[in-house]
Order: structure tokens, then C-alpha cells, then sequence
């Protein structure tokens, strides 16, 4: 395997950052999940305008122009023989001294890419559904720490992926402060009711999922009346349907929510024609490239 670091592909054993790094030590820094499918890029330039957007927030400068990011994100595809992958991309912010201060990173930002499989969930839930769990993590505030941002301090997810797992689950349902629905630890979430799809809106602690407005976008196309609203859990457990969203996970019907069996208990007809509709979508909306 070869990594992209700093502009050079290196062995996988090479690819060596400072222990000193921001990214490493505080988790200063912005990432982002792509996915490759059968020679497309899916949705690449979405996700390069996120990480900008990302680093821009935290006045991260990304060493790369967005459409250079984007070759070297294909060269490294290209180099591994790679035509169905995961892409992570990261940026941090480099490395300084032991204290908080960004100042003190006075060299060059840290730019890796990685390409290489990713099963998130086992295959048969995308067939069965999934279980979830709410948790008692609940997602980051905006005035403290913005879910917008895609940075490297994914903390507050994975604690709420602990608490999941430790209660038997594969995923965690996360509220906002307020006690409205916000999102799974690495998925946004969906349900149907009546025939139209509700989501919760961005500004209530969500990430915009570049999946997310995949499938808003199919939902549209399809005459299905979609909303972003704000959903309490009682909107979950009474829907006809419910699944997640995210560049790693796809789409996954979930089945049950907290004990609760939704719909049929089965994935449901919208369900399984989004699917459809967004594997249509990955062989076509992206850069393609040959290996």
C-alpha cells in the first residue's frame, strides 16, 4: 500500500508524522471519507469544497488547491490499483511545541491520503436492518464545537459508539441539548412516514452528509416530498421507515429503534428504492479514472 504524505507516495511503513503534530495532539486538523466505485470518484468535488469549507472554519490552510487535492486524491487511487476504495483525506494543522497555540506550528500543514477498503457494517444488515440504541452522549452543541466542522476530535462520537456497543448494538442514535433527534456517530438518519421523508435539519447538530443530499436530491427526482424538520424520537419509533446515510455506510434500513420495531420490522419500499436509485448514482456523478 502507498500513501500520500506531504506530496510523495510512500510505503505504508514509511508514511511517519511528528509526535508533535496538532493533529496527533489535540486533534487539530479536518478529514474527509470518499468513496470510489469501479473507477468514479464519487461526489469528489463535494467533499474537497467540504474539507475547504472545514479548514477554512478553523483557519486550517490546506497546502493543495482544491482541483491539484483532487489529482493527488486519483494519483493515489492509481497507485494502489485501486478501483472500488475508501479515500480518507486529512489535514492537520502540523508540528509545534506541546502547547495549544497554533502559532507554533511554523512548518508545513501535514496532507495525507489514504486509499483501502471499508465494510463499516456487516453486509446482512443491508439486507435484515439494523438495531439501534439512543445513547446518552449527546452530540456537540454548534457554540461549542460545530458538527459542520469534519475535524479530527471525533471524541464525541466514539464515545457514543462505546456506549452503543457496550448495550450489544452496531450503531448509536445521538440527540441534540434539546433532546431532538440529531444523528447517528457516523451516519445521518432518515425515517418515512406517509409517504414523505423527514431528516433533521442541519443547523440541530448535524454534519451536511454529502450521502445526506445525495439522497434528498434522488428523493426529489422521485416525487417523494421531503423534509428537513426538526424530529423527536416518538417521530422515529411511530415512522413507516427509517435509515442511515454516510459516505462509509451507504444507505442501511434500520428496523428497530430503542425496542421499538418500525414499519413492517422489514426495509421498507422507499427504502429499498433509494438504494436502488443511489447505486445508479455512484456509477455516474463523480471523476472517473482508469488504473
Amino acid at each position: 500500500m502507498k500513501i500520500y504524505l506531504n506530496g510523495k507516495l510512500v510505503d505504508k511503513n514509511d508514511a511517519k508524522i511528528s509526535v508533535f503534530d496538532h493533529g496527533y495532539l489535540y486533534g487539530d486538523g479536518v478529514f474527509e471519507g470518499i468513496r470510489a466505485y469501479d473507477g468514479l470518484v464519487f461526489k469528489l468535488k463535494e467533499h474537497v469544497d467540504r474539507l475547504f469549507e472545514s479548514a477554512h472554519s478553523i483557519m486550517l490552510h490546506c497546502p493543495l488547491p482544491k482541483k491539484e487535492l483532487e489529482k493527488a486524491v486519483i494519483k493515489t487511487l492509481k497507485k494502489n490499483k485501486l478501483k472500488d476504495a475508501y479515500i480518507r483525506v486529512v489535514l492537520s494543522r502540523g508540528a509545534g511545541d506541546l502547547g495549544l497555540d497554533p502559532r507554533k506550528c511554523k512548518g508545513q500543514e501535514t496532507l495525507v491520503i489514504i486509499a483501502d477498503k471499508i465494510n463499516l457494517y456487516p453486509r446482512e444488515l443491508y439486507q435484515k436492518g439494523m438495531e439501534i440504541i439512543t445513547v446518552p452522549t449527546v452530540r456537540n452543541i454548534p457554540e461549542a464545537l460545530n458538527p459542520q466542522i469534519k475535524s479530527l476530535n471525533y471524541l464525541n462520537n466514539i464515545l457514543a459508539k462505546i456506549e452503543a456497543v457496550n448495550c450489544g448494538y452496531q450503531e448509536a442514535l445521538m440527540l441534540d441539548h434539546l433532546g431532538y433527534v440529531a444523528e447517528c456517530t457516523g451516519d445521518n438518519i432518515f425515517v418515512v412516514k406517509g409517504g414523505e421523508l423527514y431528516t433533521p435539519p442541519q443547523c440541530m447538530g448535524t454534519l451536511r452528509g454529502i450521502t445526506r443530499d445525495t439522497v434528498l436530491e434522488i428523493a426529489k427526482k422521485m416525487k417523494i416530498p421531503t423534509h428537513e424538520h426538526v424530529l423527536t424520537r416518538h417521530e422515529l419509533f411511530i415512522s413507516d421507515e427509517c435509515f442511515l446515510t454516510g459516505t462509509a455506510a451507504e444507505i442501511v434500513p434500520v428496523v428497530r429503534v430503542d425496542g421499538r420495531t418500525i414499519g413492517s420490522g422489514h426495509p421498507g419500499t422507499h427504502t429499498k428504492k433509494i438504494m436502488r436509485r443511489f447505486q445508479q448514482a455512484t456509477k455516474k456523478d463523480g471523476v472517473k479514472y482508469t488504473v
